[in-house]
């Protein structure tokens, strides 16, 4: 790598990505298939393996033996239906307008003029990773995509997501000032999917995989090296990784007060919300709630004028839809708490605590 450049002006308030342990790995010594595994898991535990960032691969890898040479199968698979991801794992919820739909084929995204545009991963370029609070790090080296993800999160955290005009404005002020014209961004396509169903979009390949070669859909982790992934058929018998959340979508229709309560008294509490993380978690679990909105343990506290978390911390992360978290309260009104919308962008919204809704509860401290 020839010259990085860092940029620390960015990101309006970010917060930094959580440290904590949100799901529970566990390494089956039993070979199955990838289905028969997929089954047992969701019988005994969760589902088979999903993997959202860095922090649950190391969680993953401490799950399983090192001396185990053959590979263990995680929850990833391939379903023939191309769609676009962060490296980062963010939710895709902004799309430069002059993007095309992916063309059935894995392709990356790069930069140029304030403008998004795809092309064969394979192709050299610049680059421009994300490194926490840091900010942005620009990179003038030219390499593949896959080169540049891999040397990024070895040295910083993750090529960089895109969440909003500002930051796409940001980025191109940059490479304006650095007179660098093009930069791979994190925004990949690919056709595979998480067993549970989770949007995240992290894959840690071993390179060339996947090759998909013949029918090898599924997919393996091996401790050596490093924890890379390879694809390969289904029918093979291999050991396995179920994973168990640490949150449960409770399908009881209560107002927010008894939704507490009732997570205090057979789990731990209402869910707070307070990273990229858990609420990638909710919105795996959201897809089965039966009302439009679930409730979650934020609350509107009237006498400071301020959502906190159930447990007395301020909102850091936060994902509101446009209005709810600057409307105005009226403090001698009906009190309000924050719930996920079950919709495609699982936004934060403002409701009465008297509405009666579904409600995610915390299993672990």
């Amino acid at each position: 790598m020839s010259q990085s450049l860092y940029f620390s002006v960015l990101l309006i308030a970010l917060c930094s990505l959580s440290e904590c342990i949100q799901r529970r790995y566990h390494h089956i010594n039993k070979e199955m298939t990838w289905t028969e595994a997929q089954k047992y898991c969701r019988e005994n535990y969760t589902d088979l393996a999903t993997v959202n960032n860095i922090n649950d691969m190391n969680q993953l890898m401490k799950s399983v033996d090192n001396s185990l040479t053959k590979g263990v199968w995680i929850g990833l698979n391939n379903t023939g239906v191309y769609k676009w991801k962060w490296s980062l794992g963010d939710p895709v919820n902004y799309i430069d307008t002059s993007t095309e739909a992916s063309n059935g084929s894995d392709q990356c995204v790069y930069m140029r003029d304030g403008s998004w545009h795809h092309q064969d991963c394979k192709v050299n370029m610049s680059f421009i990773c994300y490194n926490g609070d840091k900010g942005f790090i620009i990179d003038d080296s030219s390499v593949s995509w896959r080169d540049a993800q891999t040397f990024c999160r070895q040295h910083h955290t993750d090529l960089i997501s895109v969440r909003n005009q500002i930051e796409n404005e940001q980025i191109q002020k940059i490479m304006n000032d650095t007179n660098i014209s093009e930069v791979w961004i994190g925004l990949f396509s690919d056709s595979w999917e998480w067993s549970d169903t989770s949007e995240s979009g992290f894959r840690n390949w071993y390179s060339p995989q996947p090759d998909h070669a013949g029918s090898e859909d599924c997919t393996v982790l091996r401790m050596s090296p490093q924890g890379h992934w390879i694809d390969l058929v289904c029918s093979i018998s291999q050991t396995f990784v179920c994973h168990e959340d640490n949150l449960i979508l409770i399908q009881m229709n209560l107002n927010w007060s008894e939704a507490l309560r009732y997570c205090r008294e057979n789990h731990v509490d209402l869910v707070s919300v307070d990273s990229k993380e858990i609420q990638f978690m909710v919105a795996t679990l959201i897809h089965q709630s039966s009302t439009d909105a679930v409730w979650m343990g934020l609350h509107y506290y009237c006498q400071m004028n301020l959502w906190i978390w159930i447990r007395g911390e301020v909102v850091c992360y936060q994902n509101w839809a446009p209005g709810n978290e600057t409307k105005l309260m009226n403090c001698n009104t009906e009190h309000r708490a924050g719930a996920v919308q079950s919709g495609e962008h699982h936004l934060w919204i403002s409701l009465p605590q008297s509405h009666k809704l579904n409600f995610i509860c915390s299993r672990k401290e």
